[in-house]
């Protein structure tokens, strides 16, 4: 393992309980850090601190409510304390959806995927930005997908989502660029994680049939990436898209 430098900084992981967060907060932790775990499930996100050890906190909110994120900023900053603070969100809280086609789409399965995967990311980079903006400086790393940019059959919503987030990062890291928040993400192809349990068989080969490298990412992977990105070496790129497809990504 590279030694990053995020040693004495704070982030917020959204979706910290399980998969790519935990991974996420664990890179974060051996770089120096301290994290504190979204999760709507406020037990598994304080089992996961309680495994990740000192430096990790847990905090339960559902990011697809704007009032709970509102909230569970301030909960955040008054733990931390008055002179210390938030250096780093990374929104890594997400959902698939059903895999079905367009057509047949459950309505309200495709307002939970947008609730939470579009709603969620704006909802927290629009609570957090304006704490992040005092910071000497300041990172926000938005977890998006190949799909996104591919569009996945069969996952309309997932896709859409993907995109959104991807066009979202790209306007607000235009908006703070004079200043000292930089907005990226990350466009990863399938990782093996928990979220599998939420497709089909049928599209879990076919996510791996489109990837040359012909296996899955892993979670430490996307950590390491996204880890780096919340580093202070990572100072001219914002706005920018960064692809982790073993691959798969032709642009």
């Amino acid at each position: 393992m590279n030694q990053l430098d995020f040693n004495g900084r704070h982030a917020v992981v959204t979706g910290g309980a399980t998969g790519l967060g935990y991974a996420i907060a664990a890179r974060l932790l051996a770089s120096g850090g301290s994290v504190t775990l979204w999760d709507r499930d406020l037990a598994a996100a304080e089992a996961a601190a309680g495994r990740l050890g000192a430096g990790a906190t847990a905090v339960g909110v559902d990011v697809s409510d704007a009032a709970a994120v509102a909230q569970a900023v301030q909960a955040t900053l008054s733990r931390r304390g008055a002179d210390l603070g938030v250096d780093a969100l990374v929104n890594c809280a997400g959902i698939t959806g059903p895999n079905t086609k367009l057509a047949d789409y459950p309505v309200d399965a495709w307002q939970q995927v947008m609730a939470v995967n579009v709603n969620g990311v704006f909802h927290c980079c629009r609570e957090w930005t304006p704490h992040l903006a005092t910071r000497p400086w300041a990172r926000i790393v938005n977890i998006a997908s190949v799909a996104g940019k591919e569009g996945n059959p069969n996952a309309s919503a997932y896709s859409a989502s993907k995109a959104a987030v991807i066009a979202l990062t790209k306007s607000l890291g235009k908006e703070l660029a004079t200043g000292p928040v930089r907005v990226n993400c990350v466009t990863p192809a399938a990782v093996k994680t928990a979220i599998f349990d939420q497709m089909t068989p049928e599209h879990i080969a076919f996510m791996l049939s489109k990837i040359p490298m012909g296996r899955f990412g892993t979670p430490d992977e996307i950590a390491a990436m996204v880890a780096w990105l919340c580093t202070e070496d990572c100072a001219f790129s914002t706005g920018a898209v960064f692809d982790l497809s073993g691959g798969r990504a032709t642009y």
